[in-house]
Order: structure tokens, then sequence, then C-alpha cells
């Protein structure tokens, strides 16, 4: 499974020195068209985690659909209201602000799902928000989703900044998928003061390179279940360093082995990433990611391992369909997992390792 979140400036605008930041997000734009050319390439699925912000195609559009509840945080840096862009900015080729051209190409592109992140990249830990503007948010999002012509269904929380207490408004709004956090306390839902903290920045990174954590995959709730189901994160595809070049191997090497166990056990494996993530050094990233959907490829010839969106994997877990004739057998964790009886023949025996 991949999803990405595409929020362009929106997710970025808080930090310092964002003009740094201005080369990548431009080329986002061309990102998002070469990752939409490798997943229809490879038959990938995805989950696109939108900012509703992007859906307008000019400030004036953007200023006419704001909800009347917003949030009051208590670091003014983090509210977009207070510094949206002018009415007559529209999109262009080097927009930072709005994408509907390019949200209409992932929605022509086959297998590809449209989710929310949010109208407005709402922060839902930080101080100042409540679950009443969380849902007016929403509730906006919804609204231009709509009027686009799409139904959002999933949802990443942004900063993954996930709240059990405020799931029951997302199933309000339709939502019957969210992308959960990973079960490790370097990956646990913060405030991003305490997510930014040294101790779990550097353990995350070495996370990625080393296992500092067990491999992060998961089986999918199966049956009903309340909703939305929780479709829980496995790694960050984080981008290429070339400070780090000499430890690419290990990078991609944990990703490959850990996709591998995966699929041996008839688990889900859940990559996420932002396409701004790879608007510096774009060949290198997209040479990585080619690596992992060729290795994606061999899983799927030997194990069936095979790809889904965010919103499909929900409704698998949801509505089991009788004629695949799923097995069910004892993951190496204690979890129960399902998998196709003609794949599981050809499992070789569980270890630990």
């Amino acid at each position: 499974m991949i999803s990405l979140d595409f929020e362009q400036v929106w997710g970025v605008r808080h930090l310092p020195r964002l003009s740094s930041q201005l080369s990548r997000l431009v080329e986002a734009r061309t990102i998002v068209l070469s990752l939409l050319d490798i997943f229809r390439d490879y038959g990938i699925h995805a989950t696109w985690a939108v900012v509703g912000f992007l859906f307008f195609d000019s400030g004036a559009e953007l200023r006419a659909h704001l909800p009347v509840v917003r949030p009051r945080y208590a670091d003014p840096r983090l509210c977009p209201y207070q510094d949206l862009p002018p009415s007559g900015t529209r999109e262009s080729p080097e927009s930072i602000f709005f994408a509907r051209s390019l949200i209409s190409r992932i929605a022509g592109t086959p297998h590809q799902e449209i989710g929310t992140h949010t109208l407005s990249h709402y922060y839902c830990l930080e101080p100042g928000q409540d679950i009443e503007s969380f849902s007016a948010d929403l509730s906006c999002a919804g609204a231009i989703a709509s009027e686009f012509g799409v139904e959002v269904k999933s949802l990443v929380f942004p900063k993954n900044q996930c709240r059990p207490d405020y799931l029951r408004v997302c199933a309000d709004h339709g939502i019957i998928a969210y992308r959960g956090n990973p079960d490790s306390w370097l990956y646990r839902p913060n405030p991003d003061r305490k997510q930014q903290m040294l101790p779990r920045r550097l353990g995350r990174l070495l996370d990625a390179y080393v296992p500092v954590t067990r491999a992060l995959s998961q089986s999918l709730p199966l049956g009903t279940a309340s909703l939305p189901l929780n479709v829980p994160a496995s790694r960050f595809l984080r981008p290429y360093m070339p400070s780090l070049r000499l430890l690419e191997p290990l990078r991609v090497a944990r990703i490959m082995r850990e996709m591998t166990f995966a699929a041996r056990t008839g688990r889900l494996y859940h990559l996420w990433w932002h396409p701004h993530d790879f608007g510096v050094d774009p060949q290198a990233n997209l040479r990585v990611l080619r690596l992992v959907l060729d290795h994606y490829k061999r899983l799927n010839a030997q194990y069936r391992f095979h790809s889904m969106n965010m919103v499909e994997a929900a409704a698998d877990a949801l509505l089991p369909h009788p004629a695949v004739g799923k097995v069910e057998f004892q993951a190496p964790d204690g979890l129960t997992a399902a998998i196709p009886k003609s794949a599981a023949q050809s499992l070789p025996p569980l270890s630990n390792s």
C-alpha cells in the first residue's frame, strides 16, 4: 500500500525559512506526474490524501468556501487563515497554493484514490483546536471534493496527529479508513513540539536504516469493526540524502526485508511520503522508488502480494469476498491474518526472524 500526503505549501507554511522550500514545492508538480506514470507502469493502487485548499483554482474561490468555525491555535503560525493568497492568485505551472489540474490527473489515472488531508492541513493535537472546528473543516473538505466529483472515503491526519476521540467525527463525514501510526513510541501521535524532540527525530532517522523498531507490517482487522478502520502506516519513505548516500543500500534493504516479511505472512505493508519530499534529487528518489516497486513485482509473482489503496483495503476488510476462499493462520507475533488459499500453499514455514 502507498499513500501520499499531497499538501504543497499548506503543510510547510509554518516552517522557518519557508523560502528554502519553494523550489521543491514547484518541482513537486512534476513529481506528481512522474509518480502517476510509475504507478500506472507497475499497477500500483495508491491513495492521495489531498489538502482541500488545493482543489481551488484561485484565491477568490478559496475565500468563498471557508468554514465559519475555525481553529484558534495557540501558535498563530499554524493558522493558514491569517495569510491566505490574494484573491487574484490562480493555479499556474509553478503554483504552490492550488493544484486542481493535478488532482484531475490523479482522478483520471487508474486505481488512484483521492482521500483527504483535511481542508486546511488541520492539526488535531495542537493547543487551540477543538472537535467543533475539526468537524467544520472536514465538512468543507468533503464539500469541495464533492463539487469536483470526488467522494472522500479515507483520511490522513496532518502531521500524523491521529486522535482516537475524533474518529467518530470522521465516520460522521463518511470516512471509512484512516492511516494510523506505527506501533512504536517513536511514531506515537504527539504535538509537533514533542514530535521534533531530538531523541525521537534521531530514533526515526536511525530506524530508516537499521532495525531500531521491529518490522512495522500489520494485519488488517477482519469482519465487522467500528468505522473508520485503521489502515496503519508501516514506513515513511524518506527522501534521498546526499550526506547519507553511503547508507542508501541499508535504507532500501530495510524496506525490502519488511515487504518480504509482510508478503510471506499475509500482512499489510504501508509506505507513505509527500510528493515534495522528492523535490530535491528527484531522479535519485524516483530510482529508489523503482527499486522498491521492482521488489514488489517479485513478491507479487511469488506470494500474490498485491497493491490496494486505503479505501480498497477497508472495503476488503469489511466485506470479505467468499470467492477468494480465505484461510486464517497465526502470524509470528500472534496477530490473525488472512490470505488466499493458493498463496498459503506456497508460503514457506514461518519463523520469528
